[in-house]
């Protein structure tokens, strides 16, 4: 069997609401998911890149720090500090994220660009935006394009 090695992977992780609830694209949870995000590093040992949040779901690009916690114990305390405060500020009750989320492991900075472009597009597919551009929930944390 081959394995495919790679230095330092870069991750594409996409996580949705429960049952697809539409709490995130508003002000105060963009200010309260980029705050965990902005933390990531220090807290966890993860940088994020860019984002993108949607009415009911996240995607976001990380890359992992040579005194990381596992994707999986990085992905549980991000969502639980995230459920938290925006059930706190939203007044509603648990739980907010599904249990799972989607990973995949770009391999190239050609993988990258393409994943972005998609993930960019979202909002103007979903008819919240009429160009990428003019959505105010999405940007980039700790690195811009890390290939």
């Amino acid at each position: 069997m081959d394995y495919v090695w790679i230095k330092r992977p870069v991750y594409f992780i996409t996580t949705c609401t429960q049952k697809r609830a539409p709490l995130l694209a508003n002000d105060t949870a963009h200010d309260l998911l980029l705050a965990e995000w902005q933390t990531a590093d220090t807290r966890h040992g993860w940088r994020i890149g860019r984002y993108v949040i949607m009415p009911d779901h996240v995607h976001f690009f990380c890359v992992a720090l040579p005194e990381v916690k596992s994707l999986t114990k990085f992905m549980q305390c991000w969502k639980e500090w995230t459920a938290k405060r925006l059930l706190a500020a939203n007044q509603k009750p648990p739980p907010l994220w599904q249990h799972r989320f989607f990973d995949h492991v770009l391999r190239t900075p050609e993988s990258y660009a393409e994943k972005w472009s998609y993930v960019a597009q979202n909002p103007v597919r979903g008819g919240l935006a009429a160009m990428s551009d003019a959505w105010p929930y999405a940007g980039h944390v700790h690195f811009d394009s890390p290939m």
